[in-house]
Formats: structure tokens, sequence, C-alpha cells
């Protein structure tokens, strides 16, 4: 009976192999070479990724316009971490450690027109993860070679692609990094019988499993997955192993409740009682046959799979997924009789991916490749079982030919990973291949739209923003972004149509009160306009644009002391504003502060040396009758704009203030020759 014992797991693993004395061995430097080729492997195959330059849906929020992100600091990683219920910079649930690893990948020169830091440590990252799936599988196992063979599949498979070239799907590698850690540590003391170090263990699989639910928190159901690998694979399912799990659990529940609670007030959610028992139903009989299918035959593959309609069983998707999900369950149950293997590892994937079914309404999609990354381990346990009977079978035959069949499927994988990494390569041939798979999918109309009219093609994204409301009238976004475009034409009044339906639609939306405001502002109606940035920063509390936009509005009003606080404002959020520091040197000048006046300019040359800061920085030092940095400010404004005769002739004028003429007959004379005007009045001064 042993070749069945494997398969079904009747014993504990580690009486049936003393993995202790293996991994202590020398046979692990062959194992640790074996695992080293697999990564080697999965880097090579998807190695096109780092060159990938396509920018996908959430990447907005994530990088392009994540203010903290953009300001790696002490400070921003904080905010990532105190942010709890109601993260400010990224809607939807508690991420700090995915949000703190793509501010360290910004730091070392990570932007939007540079992805490849942020492809870099996610390549590492999954190829991080196939070597502790590889790891994991060896130590459940005990056959390197069967769970190198099985890691590998997992490397190379298609499905792995999203979250690589991906930037916002970073939290996916990370979660499943620290999960994968948790489980090892879980699983270790427990095959090798080190239960005098069990404790340690222990504390370090708690403290990884707290790291993975810190950067996603869909790694919640860790521990149940662990309860079933105590049932199939430890034999060790007891009143101990549930009392142990405990804490696990509290911790779950935790974070469970904080991500329902982020996701509800940042990004909204819907709750199984509004989106029904039946709907439920189906969306997850839909989705157990979608991604096994798509599992064994990937192709086809998008990062954007709408859902079916109708969604109901006139729709041959969704009949399939009923029918195909009606026989497997039987199917399952009766596998029990031969082995555990089938029906656990099948449980463990089900379970694992659960939090993303649907039953709490959190997206606009029926299913994901990146939400099968972690829990495809339940799957690869099966396939690893199989494969450790069937070698340990008295047919050496079928083994071979299994390990000829992994090598192939390995390079059907490979080849299909490099095709779909093509369209990753350019955002509008990323946004081209979901469209053709889904057509009617309004968020993709939306999102090439965006892309368009960054590149320029107005019209075709004009056509897309209006295909995207066709399809879906309440979509807020398209309106608002389909109103900026023809608030550029001048066509103000169906601008503010746009962005009024945009508010109806979503009373939050910030962006909406913003370009209302600027409307508003332009036609003199400044107190509506500060109404309507302060409800755009009420919504958006980091809104550069908003807090700049209201020092504008106020210093016409003559508010200067409000003017200066909202300036001050967006000059922290985004400290490299040239415009936020000319101004407030402009309103403090208004009001007789010229030190700090001084101060905002320089800060504003600093950031961009540029005619317009140095200019000021000059005439703040000459009101200071600080007249020697005075000159030097004019000097750096006329070495950038020579012809600029203002500069000219108060760079003369600031000679003449320390007794200089000889300085300031040079700049009559090049004053002559561009205002003769300003030549003869600086001339009077000279001869006072």
């Amino acid at each position: 009976m042993q070749n069945k014992d494997v398969w079904s797991a009747e014993k504990p693993f580690h009486i049936q192999n003393t993995l202790g004395e293996r991994l202590l061995s020398k046979k692990m430097l062959p194992a640790a070479v074996l695992i080293a080729a697999v990564c080697a492997t999965v880097a090579a195959v998807h190695w096109p990724a780092l060159s990938a330059r396509a920018l996908s849906f959430d990447d907005g929020q994530y990088l392009t316009e994540n203010v903290l992100v953009q300001n790696p600091s002490w400070k921003s990683a904080k905010r990532f971490l105190t942010e709890v219920l109601a993260p400010s910079t990224v809607m939807g649930y508690y991420q700090p450690l995915a949000m703190i690893s793509l501010m360290f990948d910004y730091a070392l020169g990570g932007r939007e027109n540079n992805l490849m830091p942020f492809h870099r440590t996610s390549l590492v990252l999954h190829c991080a993860n196939t070597a502790l799936i590889i790891v994991l599988l060896y130590l459940l196992f005990g056959n390197i070679w069967v769970a190198a063979g099985v890691g590998l599949l997992f490397g190379v498979h298609p499905m792995t692609v999203e979250p690589i070239p991906w930037v916002g799907e970073r939290k996916t590698l990370l979660a499943a990094f620290f999960s994968l850690w948790s489980l090892i540590l879980y699983v270790y003391p427990r095959v090798t019988n080190h239960q005098r170090r069990a404790a340690k263990f222990y504390i370090g699989s708690f403290v990884m499993y707290l790291l993975a639910l810190m950067s996603k928190p869909t790694s919640t159901p860790l521990p149940v997955v662990m309860l079933l690998m105590d049932y199939w694979l430890l034999r060790r399912l007891n009143w101990r192993a549930i009392f142990e799990k405990i804490p696990f659990f509290m911790l779950g529940g935790i974070f469970a409740v904080i991500t329902y609670i982020s996701q509800s007030r940042t990004a909204g959610s819907g709750s199984p009682a509004e989106i029904g028992l039946g709907r439920i139903l189906l969306v997850i009989s839909h989705n157990i046959i979608f991604y096994l299918n798509k599992m064994i035959w990937p192709v086809n593959l998008s990062s954007h799979y709408a859902f079916p309609e109708p969604l109901n069983l006139s729709q041959p998707m969704v009949l399939a997924g009923v029918i195909g999900t009606c026989i497997l369950i039987p199917l399952l149950l009766l596998s029990l009789r031969r082995t555990r293997a089938v029906l656990t590892g099948w449980l463990i994937f089900f379970l694992a991916i659960l939090p993303t079914m649907q039953i709490i309404g959190f997206t606009n999609v029926i299913a994901s490749d990146k939400f099968a990354y972690l829990p495809s381990i339940g799957l690869l346990m099966i396939l690893a079982a199989f494969l450790v009977w069937l070698c340990r079978s008295r047919f050496l035959v079928l083994c071979r030919m299994a390990a000829v069949i992994i090598l192939v499927l390995a390079c059907g994988e490979a080849v299909a990973t490099r095709r779909y990494l093509v369209c990753w390569q350019d955002t509008i041939k990323l946004y081209e291949h979901m469209l053709a798979l889904t057509p009617n999918a309004p968020t993709v109309h939306y999102n090439i739209a965006v892309e368009l009219k960054a590149l320029g093609r107005i019209d075709e994204a004009i056509a897309h923003y209006r295909r995207a409301i066709e399809i879906r009238p309440d979509y807020a976004e398209a309106h608002n972004n389909l109103g900026v475009i023809v608030q550029s034409w001048g066509n103000l009044g169906e601008a503010i149509s746009h962005y009024r339906e945009a508010l109806r639609n979503k009373p939050d939306y910030a962006e909406a009160y913003y370009n209302l405001g600027v409307i508003v502002q332009s036609r003199g109606n400044l107190g509506e306009a500060i109404s309507h940035y302060r409800e755009a920063l009420r919504n958006k509390p980091d809104y550069a644009e908003a807090y700049y936009n209201l020092g504008v509005t106020y210093s016409k009003l003559g508010r200067y002391e409000e003017s200066i606080q909202a300036y001050r404002k967006a000059i922290t959020i985004k400290p490299d504003s040239v415009e936020a520091n000319n101004n407030l040197g402009s309103v403090y000048g208004k009001i007789g502060e010229w030190q700090k006046s001084a101060e905002a300019f320089q800060k504003a040359a600093e950031v961009e040396p540029n005619f317009i800061p140095y200019y000021n920085v000059g005439i703040a030092y000459e009101r200071l009758a600080r007249y020697k940095e005075a000159i030097e400010a004019y000097k750096q404004a006329v070495k950038i704009k020579p012809g600029h005769s203002g500069a000219h002739y108060s760079l003369g004028a600031a000679y003449l203030a320390i007794g200089d003429n000889n300085s300031a007959l040079e700049e009559y004379k090049i004053l002559k020759t561009l205002n003769p005007e300003q030549a003869g009045r600086l001339l009077n001064l000279i001869h006072k």
C-alpha cells in the first residue's frame, strides 16, 4: 500500500521521510542548484516584463497621482501605516507595505516614463515566490524533482504575468511572498520533528501572516489553509491544532473588519444582502469553472473579465459554470474513497480565493488572473501529490513520461507567457487587447480614452468616452473627463453639465468639484469657486491643485492670510511646485513680509532655475536693501533671458545702490538697444 500512502496521505509525512536529515545533508546543494535553475528559467521567460511601458487601470492612484509614493520619506511611510480605516491616497483597503514598497522603487528612480525599477522588484518577488513554492512542496512531499517541476509550471504560467508589469499589483506579489513564508514556517517544525524550536517558528509564521495582511488582506484565509494541511498532509487535525490557530483567526478577523470599513469608506462595496444570494451563487459557480479552465487552457487572458450579461442561466458561460460545478462537487466527494488530496487541495484553492468571489462587491470584474496567484497553491499540491505517487509506483516509464509532459507543458506556457507580455509593452496595445475580448466593457473604453487624450488623439478619446457613457450612463469619471475636453474647447455649458452629472452619480468626486471651481472662477464667481474647492479638499485632503487654486482665489479677494495658508498646504503636498512657491512669495510681498517673500521665491528658483523666480528673488532682496543678493539674482535672471529690459534695468539700479556706477553704465548700454525709454530712466539715476 506504499504507493497509495503519499497520494492519500494516510500517515504524517515526517514518519514516511526523514526530511530533517535531508534538509541538513549534502543533498541540499543539488536542491538549491535546482531551485536556482528554475528561478533563472522563470526570470528569463518573464524578462520582457522589465521593458513593459503599459499602465493599467488603477496605476494612477498607486503611482502617477499618489503624492506619498512620489515623495519618499518617513513621513509618507508613517501615513501609509497609520491611515488604517480611510487611506487617503489609494481607494480601497489598508495595504501599507505594498505602498511603501512602491515608494522605495520611486526613490530608486521609478517614474511614469521609467517603470523598470517597479517591474524589476516585481520580477524578483515572483521568482522568490516560485522558489518558496518549491520549498513548501519539498517540505510537504519530500521529492525535490516533483517540487521543482510543479514550481516551474507555476512560475512560467501565463496567469502569473499580470502582477509583474501591473504596477498596482505589487500587493499581490508581496502578500504571496509573506503568506508562503508563513506556511513554510508553520510546516517546517512539523515535518522535521524540530519541536524544541516550534514556538519560534510559530511566532515567525504569525508575523509573516501579519505582514501578508498588511500587503493585501486577501491573505485572510491562510489559517484555514493551515487547518486543511493539518487534515491532509500533516495528519494532525485535533483540538490542539485548532487552538493554536486562534490568534491567526483573531488577527484575520480584525483585518477583515478593517478591510470592509476602509473599502466602504474610500471605494464603496456591496454587502451580500445587496448583491443577493442567487447572484452570489451564480458568480461562484461561474468562477469555479472559469479559473480551472484558464489554468488548464490559458488563452485569451485579460486584466478585465467583465460580468456576463445577463448574469443568469440564459448566458452560456454562467450555465456552463453551474453545470460544471454541479458535476465537480460530487466528483470531489467521491475522490475521498481513494485519497484526501483532491478534495482538500481544491478546498485550499477555493477557500483561499473566496474573498475575491464577489460575496462582498468591491470590483467591476467577475474574475481576475491575479486573484488566483496565491490560491493556486492548492491545485499545485494536488498535482505534486499525484506526481509523487506516480514516481513511487513500479512503472518507471510513467514517471519519465510525466517529466517529459511537465517540460512540454512548461515550454507551452512559456510561449504563451511571452505572447501575453507583448500586450504589456504599450498602454494602448494593452487596452486594445482587452477591448478585443470584451468590446462592451465601459471601464476599458474609459481607460483607453485617458491614454489617447494624453497622446493628443482627442477625437478618438472622445469617441471612447462617449461609448463608455452610452454603455454606462452613470459613469462619473467618463463624464468628468469628457467635461475637461469640452471645457478646453470653450464649451463651458456642456462641461458644467458633465461635471454636475458626474457629481450626481458620485457625490464625493473631488476632481469634478475642482473642475467646477475652475469654471466658476474663470467667470468671476470667486465665492462659489471657493465652495467647490473646499468640497474637493473635503473628499481628497491631499489635493494640491485645489489648495493652489484656493490660494489664487483668496488672493484675488484680498484674503491674504488665507491665501498664504492654502499655498503652504499645496507646497507641503507638492514641495516642487514652482507656481505655488512663486505665488506664495508674491502674497508675502503684498503684505510687506519681504524676508518670507524672498525665501519663497528662492525655493521656486531652486526647484526650477527659471527667469521669473530669479527676477522675483531680486525684487524681494532689493526691498530688504540686500542689494548684493539682489544683484546675484538679477544676474541669473538676465543670464536666462538676456533680452528682458526690466531685468537689466533692475540690475543697473541695484548696482547704483551699492555705488557701482561702472556696472550700471554697462547695463545702460545694453538697455539702449532693448528699451531706450528704460535706458534713459537708468541714465537719469546714474547722473543723480
